[in-house]
């Protein structure tokens, strides 16, 4: 017969947080977020890199505006979708790369 586990009086029971289903008042959603205060970049770079630095950043801002939108999975964020966002937020209008790697990180985020 297993032994019953011990009990500690050092075990405390944790409430969660209260998010939006558990507050007692609503939680209020800003749509769309202030950009933050833009850094300028450093300089001497080669401007490949500052094209992909750039092409990562928007990817990102896109990736996180579908999530909010509730697109949640790679294969709905068709490019119509991830263009649509794009507009919605403020952001030109995507490339066909820039598309494929928001698909990327949402693929690979999980």
């Amino acid at each position: 017969m297993p032994a019953a586990a011990p009990t500690s009086k050092t075990h405390q029971t944790y409430k969660p947080k209260p998010t939006q289903s558990t507050s007692r008042r609503t939680v209020q959603l800003d749509l769309p977020y202030a950009p933050v205060a833009k850094r300028p970049l450093p300089p001497g770079r080669p401007r490949e890199w500052y094209v992909s630095h750039n092409r990562r950043l928007k990817a990102m801002r896109l990736a996180i505006a579908l999530l909010d939108s509730g697109v949640f999975v790679a294969n709905q964020a068709r490019d119509e979708t991830i263009r649509s966002t794009a507009e919605l937020i403020g952001v030109h209008a995507p490339s066909d790369t820039t598309c494929h790697m928001v698909r990327a990180l949402m693929k690979y985020s999980r």
